[in-house]
């Protein structure tokens, strides 16, 4: 009657570490996915800044001419 009930409980034990390992790793990809969109938003502004200053280049290279 012990292997069985050993059985059981090492069955249940590691369901359980399973999903506690499951939780942090839905709570890491969380935040990824936070990070990422931070960091997307922040290339988007960039890229504007990048743009705005080439078109005020561009138009003080046509006024050389």
């Amino acid at each position: 009657m012990f292997w069985p009930m050993l059985a059981i409980a090492l069955g249940f034990l590691g369901i359980a570490v399973l999903g506690v390992l499951a939780v942090k790793v839905f709570i890491e990809a969380q935040r990824l996915g936070h990070q990422v969109t931070r960091t997307t938003q922040r290339i988007n502004r960039a890229a504007e800044d990048l743009e705005r200053a080439a078109e005020k280049l561009a138009a003080q290279g046509e006024a050389l001419r």
